[in-house]
């Protein structure tokens, strides 16, 4: 292994065990705490079931968010998010 390989190797391991270790010094990391789910479905002007079905989201678990019986986990808040700001995207990114 060249010395400019194992370099950039360590150079990631120590990076990788700074982040770990609670140093996120240079890392980029959004966060995405709250969305009122309701909102964006209706300014969408979709019923619950075409908001489902539209995004691929489970209408029960829809429910739940909307009710506020359960909250989005990260990944659902991500993609919510994006739906509010380009439902579009999204549709295109989903579409077969």
């Amino acid at each position: 292994m060249s010395k400019k390989a194992f370099d950039k190797i360590m150079a990631g391991a120590e990076a990788a065990l700074a982040y770990a270790k609670g140093d996120t010094t240079g890392s980029v990391t959004h966060q995405v705490e709250t969305v009122d789910v309701a909102a964006i479905r209706k300014s969408l002007a979709l019923s619950q079931a075409q908001f489902a079905a539209r995004f691929g989201l489970d209408k029960g678990a829809l429910l739940e968010w909307e009710h506020g019986r359960r909250r989005p986990d990260r990944a659902a808040r991500v993609l919510l998010k994006v739906i509010a700001k380009n439902p579009q995207a999204v549709e295109d990114a989903l579409a077969e």
